[in-house]
């Protein structure tokens, strides 16, 4: 089995923190490099138990939420806060936050996509809240959401923005759609992918349009009010921030960054498949979740979990041509928008192979699904035979 792809990194990107351990106060480098540290232990946790830990969260039906209070530890998922229909009681604004951000991500899909939680087979959405002491991320572990607090001086508390729920959660559809491996290009349209949805998550509940959305991703997690990307600018989401310094995110296929950081600049190149998407979607005009995203969500399935950036242009620019037509406007808005990047499309000579590709990792997938599945009924049986073991009258004694 393949546990590898997973999604395995945190909203904020290392790069961020790593410069934040130059920090003048002890309290925000402590911080960091306590979210560095626990971000790496994660890895290892997700590739072991994630998919597995997925079969356990699925439950067949509609929306159903489950918010834990981690108590500043590092224990998943920790103690019950409340549940669907139960969070009223609940006076902590971070754990109601949460609980609204699930619903909110589950709506947007469930209306505009009809799918059915993020594994479109009804998975119950589970958070904890107050993750760890002072921790300056949030992460979709495989199975469930986590928020930390921020420290209070750099980050505020995870849960106030929506479009990083919205990213969280979407990198588990794109884990179920197109198991993507996390790193380089792949790696790359992995977190585009949950930048395009998290953001369109956020005008769909504000009810904005291309022309009127921000298109920045995190804006207000930082104490000062800045965002962490900017999808109509990469690279103009900070200026010379004197704690994080300025946004190196490249906008087009000349900045592109090869580096070994970050799993292959994962955070830094996504930068350029979203500035194609807000091309696309401005191109488009209108609510962008009705046509540049219709087309971006068909074409997540298609896409090879080892995709390159071109690869992605061409099959997302064929799910065009397919929902509208080869001279459609907005087949001609998405070409323009990826070529505009650096990646015209290369028409459809190679798209044949390209879909043998994608129908051999959906096999895979299946397999390793259904490896999990066996798992999981052979836990389930050696459970139950524990439990009627125990309820067994012991023997009479001779």
């Amino acid at each position: 089995m393949s546990f590898d792809r997973l999604p395995r990194q945190c909203f904020v990107p290392p790069h961020i923190l790593k410069k934040l351990l130059d920090h003048a106060d002890d309290k925000v480098r402590d911080s960091a490099l306590k979210t560095l540290l626990i971000t790496a232990d994660l890895r290892g946790f997700r590739r072991a138990v994630g998919p597995i830990a997925t079969f356990l969260a699925t439950a067949t039906g509609g929306l159903r939420r489950t918010i834990y209070d981690g108590g500043h530890t590092t224990h998943l998922p920790g103690k019950l806060v409340g549940g669907e229909g139960d969070i009223g009681s609940a006076h902590d604004p971070h754990a109601i936050n949460a609980y609204n951000g699930l619903g909110d991500t589950y709506n947007f899909y469930k209306s505009v996509y009809n799918r059915n939680s993020i594994d479109n087979r009804g998975m119950r959405l589970d958070a904890t809240v107050h993750y760890g002491s002072d921790y300056d991320n949030a992460f979709w572990n495989g199975s469930q959401m986590v928020f930390g607090d921020g420290d209070g001086q750099i980050f505020n508390d995870f849960t106030i923005c929506l479009d990083v729920i919205g990213h969280e959660l979407t990198h588990g559809v794109t884990q179920h759609e197109a198991n993507l491996t996390y790193q380089g290009q792949p790696g790359a349209l992995n977190e585009s992918m949950s930048d395009v949805f998290g953001s369109l998550i956020k005008q769909y509940k504000a009810g904005d349009t291309a022309d009127s959305a921000d298109w920045l991703i995190g804006k207000g997690l930082l104490v000062n009010g800045g965002a962490l990307r900017s999808m109509k600018a990469p690279g103009e989401a900070y200026k010379n921030d004197p704690n994080i310094g300025s946004d190196p995110q490249p906008g087009d296929m000349k900045g592109y960054v090869n580096t070994e950081d970050d799993n292959g600049g994962v955070h830094l190149n996504s930068g350029i498949p979203n500035r194609a998407f807000y091309l696309a979607a401005s191109a488009l005009g209108g609510h962008a979740w009705e046509q540049a995203g219709k087309i971006w969500y068909a074409a997540l399935p298609t896409l090879p979990e080892n995709a390159t950036f071109q690869q992605a242009a061409d099959l997302i620019h064929r799910a065009a041509v397919g929902i509208y037509g080869a001279n459609s406007n907005q087949a001609a808005a998405v070409g323009d928008a990826w070529a505009q990047v650096g990646l015209p499309p290369t028409g459809t000579a190679h798209l044949a192979e390209l879909a043998v590709a994608a129908a051999a990792d959906s096999f895979g997938n299946v397999v390793d699904m259904l490896a999990d599945r066996v798992v999981q009924l052979v836990l389930e049986r050696v459970s139950a035979q524990l439990e009627s073991n125990a309820r067994r009258p012991p023997p009479r004694k001779k």
